[in-house]
């Protein structure tokens, strides 16, 4: 008899492991469990989650509590009474009352090697804080965030100039079928879990806008990677001349003092324009190559448009009011 599921997910990050368990013959997806539509994108146009479209298209019965831990979601799983729950990038903490339903009990597919990066943007921090390695984790669901008991881990290398999205695309992937690995070793009996050695846990929180301002007193590299780390939002950003300005760029193979003007230090910020380049002075003495810049409410451009449209002079400093 197929193992039956109820699967709880929202973002893209969760659609492997669903599409896979879609397709097992020894899985039965009973239920999906995802976020209510919301305004979504630039035009806040109201959407439904890629996970509920994805159910959907494969005919899976789909429910979308406001609150997870509502008499209503109680009553909702306890009649589908699976015999256990997938979780993944959900986005809402799970009340013991519904852990304890399912016979094999939840389980959840986390993006980092717990207990390091616990929390909502594993991804994100690890990039942002340059590790070299991460992975996937999964875990048996407890109350608390993230602290479950782990199953199995997968080590993986972060490529030097891979972003948060590609990340996240790769580590899904990779996710899918250790997912499947999972939950067979669950029901044969041959998984067991391992507590969390909490002394070693960080915790990566939810992104805000805030975290994508840039700090010119920090190093390139440390820059580089936020820009990295911070995509799709809230992206990288600076302002100019008063209005916030978004940046995308690399740090340049010189430091600071080997391309700004010999009469002075450059100030934090700095921008220099050399041929078709702008070159920013970071921390350090260090040097961000810009590569595209978005002025408020204008489109993404060239750093060469950028600087011929805004007559870059030598008073130019990012990050000034």
């Amino acid at each position: 008899m197929p193992l039956r599921i109820v699967f709880c997910g929202t973002p893209e990050f969760a659609l492997p492991s669903l599409r896979l368990l879609l397709e097992q013959a020894d899985f039965r997806v009973e239920a999906v469990v995802t976020q209510p539509d919301r305004p979504r994108g630039r035009g806040q146009r109201v959407s439904s989650s890629p996970v509920k479209d994805a159910a959907l298209d494969a005919g899976v019965a789909v429910y979308q509590p406001e609150k997870i831990k509502s008499d209503s979601a109680f009553d909702f799983l306890s009649r589908v009474a699976p015999d256990i729950v997938v979780i993944i990038a959900y986005g809402q903490i799970i009340p013991q009352r519904l852990l304890d339903i399912p016979r094999l009990g939840w389980i959840n597919l986390h993006g980092s090697l717990l207990p390091k990066y616990r929390g909502a943007a594993p991804i994100n921090w690890a990039i942002i804080n340059r590790e070299t390695r991460t992975g996937v984790t999964t875990m048996q669901v407890e109350a608390g965030l993230d602290t479950g008991p782990i199953l199995l881990k997968r080590e993986v290398e972060i490529g030097a100039d891979e972003t948060a999205p590609e990340l996240a695309a790769r580590l899904a992937e990779i996710g899918a079928p250790f997912v499947a690995e999972t939950l067979r070793g669950l029901e044969r009996g041959k998984l067991k879990a391992q507590p969390q050695d909490n002394s070693q846990a960080t915790f990566a929180h939810l992104l805000k806008k805030e975290d994508g301002r840039i700090d010119w007193s920090q190093p390139a590299w440390a820059i580089y990677n936020r820009i990295r780390g911070l995509q799709p939002w809230p992206g990288a950003f600076t302002t100019f001349h008063g209005k916030i300005c978004h940046v995308w760029g690399r740090p340049a193979a010189e430091d600071i003092t080997s391309v700004a003007r010999e009469t002075k230090p450059a100030a934090l910020g700095e921008i220099v324009v050399r041929g078709g380049d702008i070159i920013v002075a970071c921390g350090s003495a260090t040097a961000l190559r810009i590569e595209f810049v978005q002025l408020e409410g204008r489109k993404r451009i060239t750093a060469e448009e950028f600087a011929n449209g805004q007559r870059i002079t030598g008073l130019d400093i990012l990050g000034q009011s």
